[in-house]
């Protein structure tokens, strides 16, 4: 029963959309387990470009199935202009190849409203949401008053159950924000639009997974956001509202822990992240705008959902080996080695320094970094440029060291390295 979780071992944003795009060449069914919108992969085959938030990237691939699981919240607007797009682009994304999980619940008008208000009302102390509705949408989903996918298969209880939940927050908005109405009749009747397009689309995706790893069939499991960023075991509250680590993709999806196979984790040859929170080893000046881009090319670090510069530093081996442990990572997938090319030295963090003593893993998780000061190892840059390499031997020597540096500080093999942007710009190791 072969089932194949691929995770985030940073803070997201690692390439986790163009690794999904090369492993479902050989998968059957590809299905993103959780995240919203607010979550974006990026997928390059020749001169095209996809950038989905939440239909799951293999799907650019023709041979697998597309699943979107009930540890997702939709907005279903979103999903419907996603559908759209790759309609236009020749993709399949009929009902028969693409399901949603009955269990999934809805992103409104109202979650996105109170999510602006909520972080403006937080001033100084904000935490960066993308401004999307999800933390509001979760917080519905555990109070156990949320709406969800399920719901818009019954036409006449949704209206009624839409236009109370926008009453609601229209008092909150109005009470406690002190922002404007939302118009109730209008979203009203937009949302069972939406219902209406989307209620084939509606099934229970746990009985599909679990009758499909059950006949032999290969699943990809595909993560959004990253490990730092996971509610409980993130940089917390800088974190997002689901769990991005491998055991959130079997609630996720629900599927039993037996049909684990692999456990990929996706990360940069370099640390980035979106928004606030710490990051210690930032990086500033010269190689910062080295490693981040000007912007202009699809690959340079800037959010494909937000298009917020990111924030870029060296990597951080005390992290990822914190990933490595709470994700149970069999192999990593490295990305963007090529990015590394024209730099004289290298940095890796291989420990934290704080109060004299030295750290190589930390003391209660990453929540709180600040009394932490990277520990660095240099080690020798290489200048040659990597598109074209195919080969884990044919890299340049500094490269290869590098990446045998990173194996043995993680704990596990690297398995797959990125030199570019487009599909075929990939090292695998032998």
């Amino acid at each position: 029963m072969p089932l194949t979780i691929l995770v985030g071992a940073q803070w997201g944003d690692e390439g986790k959309g163009r690794i999904v795009d090369w492993l479902s060449g050989q998968a059957d069914i590809v299905a993103r387990y959780n995240g919203g919108d607010n979550a974006g992969h990026t997928v390059t085959v020749g001169s095209q470009t996809f950038k989905l938030h939440l239909i799951p990237s293999g799907v650019i691939n023709p041979r697998p199935a597309g699943v979107l699981g009930n540890g997702m919240v939709i907005n279903p607007e979103t999903l419907l202009n996603e559908m759209a797009m790759l309609k236009a682009a020749g993709i399949d994304v009929s009902p028969e190849r693409l399901h949603v999980s009955h269990a999934a619940h809805l992103i409104t008008p109202a979650h996105r409203a109170l999510d602006l208000a909520q972080e403006r009302a937080r001033g100084q102390s904000k935490i960066g949401t993308t401004g999307r509705g999800i933390g509001p949408a979760y917080t519905d989903k555990s109070s156990r008053r949320g709406l969800r996918m399920e719901e818009m298969l019954n036409p006449q209880a949704f209206a009624s159950r839409m236009a109370s939940h926008l009453e609601e927050t229209n008092h909150v908005l109005k009470a406690l924000y002190g922002t404007e109405a939302l118009d109730v009749d209008k979203l009203v009747r937009d949302y069972a639009a939406y219902a209406e397009k989307l209620a084939p689309y509606v099934r229970d995706v746990s009985d599909l997974l679990t009758r499909a790893l059950a006949d032999g069939k290969n699943v990809l499991a595909e993560g959004a956001q990253g490990t730092l960023l996971d509610l409980d075991h993130g940089t917390y509250p800088f974190v997002t509202s689901s769990s991005p680590t491998a055991p959130g993709a079997l609630v996720g999806l629900g599927l039993g822990i037996m049909n684990v196979a692999r456990v990929i984790g996706a990360t940069k040859a370099f640390q980035t992240r979106v928004g606030e929170g710490p990051f210690p080893t930032e990086a500033a000046g010269s190689v910062a705008e080295h490693l981040r881009g000007t912007g202009s090319n699809p690959w340079d670090e800037f959010g494909t959902t937000t298009g917020r510069p990111r924030r870029v530093g060296w990597l951080d081996s005390v992290l990822l080996r914190y990933a490595v442990r709470v994700n149970g990572l069999t192999e990593l997938v490295l990305t963007k080695l090529d990015i590394l090319s024209g730099l004289e030295t290298l940095r890796i963090c291989t420990a934290y320094r704080s109060a004299g003593k030295v750290y190589s893993d930390l003391p209660y998780g990453p929540a709180d970094l600040a009394p932490f000061e990277p520990v660095y190892e240099e080690l020798p840059g290489w200048q040659e440029i990597l598109s074209d390499v195919r080969r884990r031997q044919d890299l340049p020597a500094a490269a290869r060291a590098y990446l045998a540096r990173v194996e043995a500080l993680a704990g596990i093999p690297i398995r797959l390295v990125t030199v570019g942007a487009e599909r075929s710009q990939a090292v695998e190791s032998s």
